[in-house]
């Protein structure tokens, strides 16, 4: 713990970054040009699965038929329409048996079967206008993708009578893929300009406006290279890479924000840059390496879940986190002192200024509005405590009913090549060949033996159709068509149920409805160390900073509460599919399990981060004052317009990661987005000023031992060197809390001269 006070306090990177600033700037961008180099190619490393616990049932079952039975487990389909004559019509008969031959001798292509060698009629449509080919790409996901860009462009399109589409889970993995990539350049381009402005409207500074990007820029590229090293021992995810540009961008900006703005006040008040960026780093710097630790430990929890697309995220998320922190106290500080009162330079909003000279009073009324809100919520903080807290609730309700699914081809968009072949299928195809249960039964045994149990499952409410066994060697593979909806209730139930049939052999049972119920049971195994994690450590950092013990328990409940919003849209949204026209994505009915837990770790990491900004500016307050209301009261006018500001950049880089044509992506981006907004503009504008006005100066309370601990080990955004009285003094407070909002992290323009 003392290693962590001992950085907190800053001495050793202090001076080292204020002795030689040009010298830290040569070392981070030397470091920046090794992680564009190491990071290179590091998305086309990734995968687009990651959703099965690889220790269940159903993943063994998976493998295990996909090597002895690889025809019966086809991961490629070729859609063959014919058009009115139909695929019985011989000439597409036989351009169909060319395309089969051909396929089947493609390296890393096994298993091919067709509707022209079995007639089965689950391979033919309805209409009889449409067939499939299946067949098997070897390999593990990556080895398989690169197999399907090969030989794809040699079958899709026209071969004589038939049109020829490409679908399956290969298929499906690769469109993924190539989308994220595509939508995550496009949310950049879209997120870096209006960025950029809002930076600059913030800042006023252009100067100003471009050091939070340079530093998100080197947190994503340093993510990036380690995202690129960790492909190499583990599987990674092609969706962490969203996370990686969200939280680069957002946390830089936010912690260069304070950054920024304590060091304009450093300077306003008369000290040279120096001095003005040790004070920063010894005041805003703890603060801002406390939050990243909260956040990362938010983050991080997400290890303990089997999952590698929710692994994947743990190794972003910390990685962008623990970057932009060290870019934030590292980088920026030897800029600013470098920058000097040049900081401040081409300021864009001079004009602005010069039209309110002479109008001190419209300035002050509307600066104080901070003040104001702060003034009322706590004159009424019952009324808006339990007004906040139940309109939270009751947005929150339609989680209630969240149902539980696994990721398909709906995913995309609705005119993607893998999307259209598996609707075709869905429509137009007997049967629901999404919806089977696969059974692997391994051991010897006799044909009355595999009769006997196949009428067992047969006998199963809810069984539609049992074919099989088919045998290889001392294996058998049984395949059960369920009756209603692929991964719906009944078809989870099913799955407890044929797990418990008796059988003379060993089995183990995979399919859709099968993943999920693994998924599900790997998530609530390991959901109470995740949560202990992110408690116990939000408790015991926010303890550290503030030296109370309520503290810490309101900023978990609140917190948590500022999620619910985000949780009910989730559902009303995209699982119920009310604005899905307009949002362009296709509902599915479902949620997928593992987004509610990484949108909670998220969230959550990142209402802490404002949290922290917040309570630390309070606390500081009130050591100084020892005047509990006034604290509060003057914590928000101070930084309420700052978490503001720094919210709707944050939001606008999420909509940005909302704007993706991938479901999953889009629903990330668009509900951390309002999770932000509720957390920064309700939570913290409202929420937190009305129940620390009820509680009280027992706010600051803690028993006598853990006084002594925060004592020994604890720190604060107010140890700093005492600050010049027009800094500190009650006038100050007064003075800056009635600047406009938006000017919350920019200079005082009447004292940067």
């Amino acid at each position: 713990m003392s290693v962590v006070k001992n950085a907190a306090q800053g001495g050793g990177w202090t001076r080292f970054v204020t002795a030689r600033p040009r010298l830290s700037l040569l070392l981070a961008l030397l470091v920046t040009a090794l992680a564009v180099f190491a990071g290179s190619g590091a998305a086309d490393r990734m995968g687009a699965g990651g959703w099965q616990d690889p220790a269940a049932e159903s993943t063994y079952a998976t493998e295990a038929l996909e090597r002895e039975f690889p025809a019966s487990q086809p991961n490629l389909l070729l859609l063959l329409d014919a058009g009115p004559p139909g695929v019985d019509e011989p000439a597409a008969a036989a351009a169909a048996d060319r395309l089969a031959r051909r396929l089947a001798a493609e390296p890393g292509v096994t298993g091919v079967g067709s509707y022209w060698q079995t007639r089965s009629p689950a391979l033919r449509s309805a209409d009889g206008r449409q067939a499939l080919i299946a067949a098997r790409v070897t390999g593990d996901e990556k080895t398989a993708s690169e197999t399907l860009g090969r030989i794809a462009p040699h079958y899709r399109g026209t071969h004589g009578p038939v049109e020829v589409s490409l679908g399956g889970p290969v298929a499906v993995q690769r469109a993924m893929t190539a989308t994220v990539q595509e939508d995550l350049v496009r949310a950049e381009l879209i997120a870096l300009p209006i960025t950029l402005v809002l930076l600059v409207l913030v800042f006023g500074s252009a100067v100003a406006a471009l050091l939070p990007l340079a530093v998100g820029i080197v947190a994503i590229l340093g993510t990036n290279a380690v995202l690129r090293g960790l492909t190499e021992v583990t599987d990674v995810s092609v969706f962490a890479m969203n996370l990686t540009t969200a939280l680069g961008l957002g946390l830089a900006i936010d912690y260069a924000l304070f950054i920024v703005r304590r060091f304009r006040e450093e300077l306003a008040a008369g000290h040279d840059p120096r001095t003005a960026v040790a004070t920063t780093l010894r005041t805003a710097g703890r603060t801002v390496l406390f939050s990243a630790l909260t956040v990362a430990v938010s983050l991080s929890a997400m290890l303990f879940f089997p999952q590698y697309f929710l692994r994947s995220f743990a190794y972003s998320g910390v990685a962008v986190v623990l970057l932009a922190a060290a870019a934030a106290l590292v980088l920026l500080p030897a800029a600013l002192v470098l920058l000097g009162e040049r900081v401040n330079a081409l300021d864009l909003r001079e004009l602005w200024r010069r039209r309110r000279a002479g109008r001190p009073e419209a300035a002050v009324t509307e600066g104080a509005g901070w003040l104001r809100l702060s003034a009322l919520v706590m004159r009424r903080a019952p009324v808006f405590a339990v007004a906040t807290t139940a309109g939270l609730l009751l947005l929150g309700l339609p989680f209630l009913d969240v149902r539980f699914g696994t990721p398909d081809d709906r995913q995309l968009p609705r005119t993607a090549e893998a999307h259209v072949v598996q609707q075709h299928i869905r429509d137009g195809f007997p049967g629901s060949p999404d919806g089977e249960l696969r059974i692997l039964a391994e051991g010897p045994a006799t044909p009355a033996q595999f009769e006997e149990y196949r009428g067992r499952l047969t006998a199963l409410p809810g069984v539609a159709r049992v074919d099989g066994p088919v045998r290889s060697g001392e294996y058998a593979a049984f395949s059960v068509l369920a009756k209603g909806e692929a991964v719906g209730r009944d078809a989870q139930a099913l799955v407890a149920k044929v797990r418990k049939v008796e059988a003379p052999f060993d089995t183990a049972v995979t399919g859709r409805a099968a993943v999920l119920v693994d998924s599900k049971d790997a998530i609530a195994a390991e959901l109470p160390r995740a949560a202990a994690l992110i408690v116990g450590a939000t408790l015991l950092l926010v303890f550290l900073l503030t030296g109370s013990l309520l503290v810490p328990l309101q900023a978990v409940l609140l917190n948590a509460l500022s999620l619910t919003a985000m949780f009910g849209a989730v559902v009303w949204v995209f699982q119920d599919g009310h604005l899905s026209g307009l949002l362009g994505f296709t509902a599915t009915g479902d949620i997928e399990t593992t987004l509610p837990v990484l949108m909670f770790c998220i969230a959550f990491g990142l209402s802490m981060d404002y949290g922290v900004f917040l309570i630390s500016r309070i606390k500081e307050e009130f050591d100084r004052t020892g005047d509990h209301e006034e604290a509060v009261r003057s914590g928000l006018g101070r930084t309420g317009g700052l978490i503001t500001a720094a919210a709707v950049i944050l939001a606008v880089v999420m909509v940005a990661i909302g704007t993706s044509r991938v479901t999953n992506t889009k629903m990330l981006g668009l509900g951390i987005a309002l999770a932000v907004l509720m957390d920064a503009m309700v939570v913290r504008s409202l929420l937190v000023p009305a129940v620390m006005k009820l509680t009280g100066r027992a706010t600051w309370w803690a028993p006598g031992p853990l006084r002594r601990l925060h004592d020994r080990f604890g720190l604060s955004e107010g140890e700093s060197a005492p600050a010049p009285a027009t800094a500190a003094g009650p006038a100050a407070v007064g003075e800056e809390a009635a600047e406009p909002a938006a000017e919350a992290a920019g200079p005082v323009p009447e004292r940067v001269g």
